[in-house]
């Protein structure tokens, strides 16, 4: 009861900082440099963070924190869960685009604050159209020093299961050759990917070297971020006892 309890107050205490940072970034975000709109994405994601750790006792612990990117690299991370599409935003370099649902940008006022930093929304159902847009765009941007978030996955997945990973990362890597950087975690054992309790406890997040991609074959970069965050992800506890 009072796991549901503390869920509903963060929920409430979510929706309004989406409310109060997504309108700020849509009014006097664009009045300002991309560079202030970005840190005010990075200190929305710090916010929820601390309101996580502060209602529901859910906290997080870095492993690799050294391999965190200081410039322009394609971030390839585990999809369990809400908790990392909010905890990326803090925990990375603010200059961040990130390859999302088309579907994400028509949410009122959430919506807007995504279109207001150059992310790339993509039709999953457009398949090759999808990659060729992901690698065109992505490409600009790393260019331009921001750091590139995908999760290969395409979707949530809960612990202990696997998908297949798309090719979109890893032929971005191969035409970019920026470095690739792979996240895993645990957070889908305290936070599911279909539900709004929050479990108290620590994720814990691993943040794996980044490797040159040059030379190397999109499904070859695939594969090898695939064997580390998989390998990662059978060390990590896999419940909350």
């Amino acid at each position: 009861m009072l796991v549901s309890l503390r869920s509903s107050v963060y929920f409430v205490a979510m929706v309004l900082s989406i409310g109060i940072y997504g309108l700020a970034i849509v009014t006097i975000g664009m009045l300002l440099p991309l560079s202030a709109r970005d840190r005010m994405a990075a200190s929305w994601g710090r916010s929820n963070l601390w309101l996580m750790k502060v209602i529901c006792g859910l906290k997080y612990r870095v492993h690799g924190a050294e391999n965190l990117p200081d410039g322009a690299a394609i971030i390839m991370c585990k999809h369990q869960s809400t908790w990392e599409t909010i905890s990326l935003k803090a925990l990375l370099p603010p200059a961040q685009s990130w390859i999302l649902k088309q579907e994400l940008m028509r949410i009122p006022v959430f919506g807007w604050a995504l279109a207001a930093i150059p992310n790339i929304p993509i039709d999953r159902s457009a398949g090759r159209k999808a990659v060729k847009k992901i690698v065109e765009r992505g490409s600009e941007l790393l260019a331009q020093g921001r750091v590139i978030v995908i999760f290969p996955e395409g979707t949530r997945t809960a612990p202990g299961e696997k998908r297949k990973y798309g090719i979109g990362g890893g032929l971005l890597a191969e035409k970019s050759a920026y470095p690739v950087i792979p996240i895993a975690h645990n957070a889908g054992v305290f936070w599911r990917r279909r539900g709004l309790k929050k479990y108290p406890g620590t994720i814990e997040v691993v943040v794996g070297e980044g490797f040159d991609p040059k030379g190397m074959k999109a499904s070859e970069i695939t594969r090898k971020v695939e064997s580390w965050i998989e390998t990662e992800m059978e060390k990590l506890p896999a419940s909350r006892t």
